[in-house]
């Protein structure tokens, strides 16, 4: 055997000693360790912060859900009102319509769905805030501004046979502020509001 092909095959060897070695490192060891500090330091987050009630699973945190009148896909006057979405607790359903802000068809739908929301909650179309009308970008997002909760007050409070005080103290409490007092906007999420509005209701 010449000089030559014994270089190639001692290169072909080292490069296949390489490729194993970082196939292991890579694709074996590294994401076992990144899932299980993962799970150790972030067990709930890395599980996709899930939420349970009554000891079943119930939703997520980080994925908004539809609250209609069960069997139908009309929206339930006893609930807080989720932003627009054609998701429905479903991660795979991301995306928005990628309708420009001029294009007709998302003008009409939003103007829909601001008169729907103006009738459902008994207020003019005018204090009816953006994110009650518009989805977000990803079509998942579970909150809400508080100006869109504040608006859902008076029915909730009328359909659960609770007070307006009782159900704004509610909305306060779940409202959470800018990430490091400037990131973001207010929020409100639907499904820890929702689930603390049932308990309520049901004491």
């Amino acid at each position: 055997m010449n000089t030559s092909v014994r270089n190639t095959i001692r290169l072909l060897w080292g490069a296949l000693r390489a490729l194993l070695v970082l196939t292991v490192a890579t694709g074996v060891l590294y994401p076992l360790a990144v899932t299980g500090i993962a799970q150790a330091a972030f067990h709930d987050k890395a599980n996709g912060s899930k939420v349970r009630a009554e000891g079943r699973e119930v939703g997520s945190r980080l994925i908004g859900q539809k609250w209609n009148i069960p069997g139908t896909d009309r929206p339930d006057p006893k609930w807080f009102q989720p932003r627009p979405s054609n998701s429905d607790y479903d991660p795979l359903a991301t995306g928005s319509s990628q309708l420009g802000a001029s294009d007709e068809r998302l003008v009409k739908a939003v103007r829909k769905a601001r008169e729907q929301v103006a009738a459902f909650n008994d207020v003019p179309a005018a204090k009816v805030p953006a994110d009650a009308a518009t989805g977000s970008a990803s079509a998942v997002d579970p909150d809400i501004s508080p100006a869109y909760a504040d608006i859902q007050i008076p029915r909730v409070a009328r359909a659960n046979h609770l007070t307006q005080a009782q159900v704004t103290k509610l909305v306060h409490e779940h409202t959470e502020g800018r990430d490091a007092g400037f990131l973001g906007e207010p929020r409100v999420n639907v499904l820890e509001l929702n689930l603390s509005l049932r308990h309520l209701a049901e004491h």
